[in-house]
């Protein structure tokens, strides 16, 4: 679940929970451009992960009188001074519309994940170990 982030002095100055290469304070009101180079619009919100603080998405306001399109923050970088997001302009702005200043549910950023086709495959599992014999089962028959 990923919860907006509402940006003030406060948080600006006390540094944040921010995890990534992205800085979330330095998001908003920034320019958004797809992998082609055309403007997608202006950040108007960004999402940080609930567990880990970590910047995971943003909203980009895609016109006067459109909609904030959720984009992915993981694969996007900062490219002189604008987020330059690694998809197309058509995709982004058909991506699911979910509203903004809400938490997005966990099925809402799975919804997300696969508009933009990213994995989101769960950790490889931990490897198995032989921890030896269980008590009272160490009897030779």
């Amino acid at each position: 679940m990923c919860r907006s982030v509402v940006l003030t002095d406060e948080f600006a100055s006390s540094g944040g929970p921010v995890q990534t290469d992205i800085d979330p304070r330095h998001l908003i009101g920034r320019k958004a451009f797809d992998r082609n180079g055309t403007r997608i619009g202006t950040i108007d919100e960004v999402y940080l992960d609930d567990a880990t603080g970590v910047p995971e998405w943003a909203a980009i306001r895609t016109g006067l009188f459109s909609r904030d399109a959720f984009v992915p923050l993981e694969p996007s970088e900062i490219v002189d001074g604008a987020l330059q997001v690694p998809f197309e302009r058509a995709l982004i702005k058909d991506a699911p519309d979910f509203g903004v200043g809400r938490h997005l549910s966990p099925e809402q950023e799975l919804q997300l994940y696969h508009h933009y086709g990213l994995d989101i495959s769960a950790p490889p599992p931990l490897p198995d170990r032989d921890f030896g014999r269980l008590a009272g089962h160490d009897k030779q028959a």
